[in-house]
């Protein structure tokens, strides 16, 4: 018993030891560079962490969405604890770890909360994720425009710690606060202290964006305007909240990997690959791998199709690689063309047919070059004795060289219409993964390999 406690007491002393260290170490870290070596504990390590470091600190580093297992951080915690570092989070940010607690642990935690925090979460969490309300924060600077610029930079001095943002200030009528103006920070500095708040603001009507509008248009209207922040409104007009770009960019950076995901033909992944579980590895990627592998097994109905003509002429099986890769290639090419053209909206809906003419050519003369390359590569073969075609070699370059510039032609065209057709279903064309476009194209890619074989090589080989 004795040597138990003495092992205990070790270990603990130790592990004591090894945390005072670790906060040492963060102290000395940038916010950022602190987070990274905190995601290298593993959970039991980091709640350990977050018990004893200052609220100050624990806000500032669960605020960064890169801060893996945030969610089961508070969840971790004891309910006073934790609802010290949710009222001090920002809203948005204590939003999305709502999203991810489950059930019981949101109604335990709720319960604690500050009334303000509360307020901002009941808002926040009755927009869509993907949204500008799931984007937004409530923590802006408004003032009515009845004051001064004095009594507005007063304002932000007392405020600026508890909103995310001070550069843009929102002017509102004070009676019905309807959103007037949008001042920034640079023209409140250097306005005159005694001029009215309302005088300082543009002319012009500032830019808003609904609540539902979804985060990629809201990603678009900021690269196209250039901005910081852009206020969020009602239909009566009044602001709600805004968004700032830090928000936008990490939406994106999600986006993009859930985009990525798809088009390597398998479902999003909301965690880092490492804490993604053995079963939720099966599911997400073994779904997708049994429906390309039925799809595949059209593929081996083609060639049963024509066994007849390989019986007859084996030397076309070794050209089979070669085709489907080809078709397959210049079909994931186009893909990857359309759906990057589409979520910049480089192209609309309405443009497909405008594709259609610009790839006709491009894939006739892109399958063309691979032809020409083919016939030269069976031509050396067979002038260099490094394999005999036999004595019809030159119209078996020629059934290579055509099928390949057909095989390319159909890839390049189906390549770039799926997209089209996924959007018009209302799917996200992102959907056209690789590997299914690939699959579609390895099918039919065989077809018109055969069928050009048979035009070719009947009465000869066939």
């Amino acid at each position: 018993m004795n040597n138990n406690n003495s092992t205990f007491r070790a270990a603990l002393d130790t592990t004591n030891l090894a945390i005072s260290a670790l906060l040492e170490q963060i102290g000395q870290l940038r916010t950022g560079d602190a987070v990274e070596l905190i995601n290298e504990l593993d959970l039991d390590d980091q709640v350990t962490l977050f018990r004893s470091i200052s609220t100050e600190q624990a806000v500032l580093f669960l605020d960064q969405p890169e801060l893996h297992y945030a969610d089961q951080i508070i969840d971790s915690l004891d309910n006073g604890r934790a609802a010290e570092i949710l009222n001090g989070m920002s809203a948005d940010r204590a939003t999305d770890i709502f999203h991810d607690l489950d059930w019981p642990s949101r109604n335990r935690l709720f319960s604690v909360l500050s009334p303000e925090t509360k307020t901002a979460l009941k808002k926040l969490m009755g927009y869509p994720a993907d949204t500008a309300g799931g984007l937004m924060t409530t923590e802006f600077i408004a003032v009515p425009s009845t004051w001064t610029v004095e009594q507005t930079l007063a304002h932000i001095r007392q405020v600026e710690r508890s909103r995310e943002t001070v550069y843009a200030i929102y002017v509102e009528n004070p009676e019905t606060r309807i959103l007037q103006h949008v001042v920034s920070l640079r023209r409140l500095i250097t306005a005159n202290p005694q001029a009215g708040i309302a005088e300082v603001g543009r002319d012009q009507e500032p830019l808003t964006i609904p609540p539902m509008m979804d985060q990629e248009e809201v990603a678009r209207l900021f690269r196209k305007h250039d901005l910081l922040a852009i206020p969020v409104v009602d239909e009566q007009h009044h602001l709600i909240g805004i968004v700032t770009v830090d928000d936008v960019l990490d939406a994106m950076t999600e986006e993009t990997s859930e985009d990525a995901y798809k088009f390597g033909g398998m479902e999003a992944f909301t965690k880092p690959y490492m804490q993604i579980s053995f079963f939720e590895m099966l599911r997400k990627r073994g779904g997708w791998l049994c429906i390309l592998f039925l799809s595949e097994m059209l593929t081996a109905s083609a060639m049963q199709h024509f066994e007849v003509e390989l019986e007859k002429a084996i030397v076309l099986a070794l050209f089979i690689p070669l085709i489907m890769s080809s078709g397959g290639n210049s079909g994931s090419q186009a893909t990857s063309l359309l759906i990057r053209a589409l979520a910049l909206q480089d192209l609309k809906l309405g443009d497909w047919w405008r594709v259609a003419l610009r790839e006709i050519p491009t894939g006739l003369a892109l399958g063309s070059m691979l032809g020409l390359i083919g016939f030269v590569r069976i031509a050396i073969w067979q002038k260099t004795g490094l394999y005999d075609y036999g004595e019809h070699w030159v119209l078996i370059g020629i059934t290579i060289a055509v099928a390949l510039i057909g095989i390319v032609l159909f890839g390049s065209l189906s390549g770039s219409m799926l997209p089209f057709v996924l959007q018009r279903l209302g799917l996200d064309p992102a959907s056209a993964s690789a590997p299914f476009v690939a699959t579609l194209v390895d099918v039919m890619g065989l077809v018109i390999y055969f069928s050009v074989a048979v035009i070719f090589l009947t009465g000869t080989l066939l």
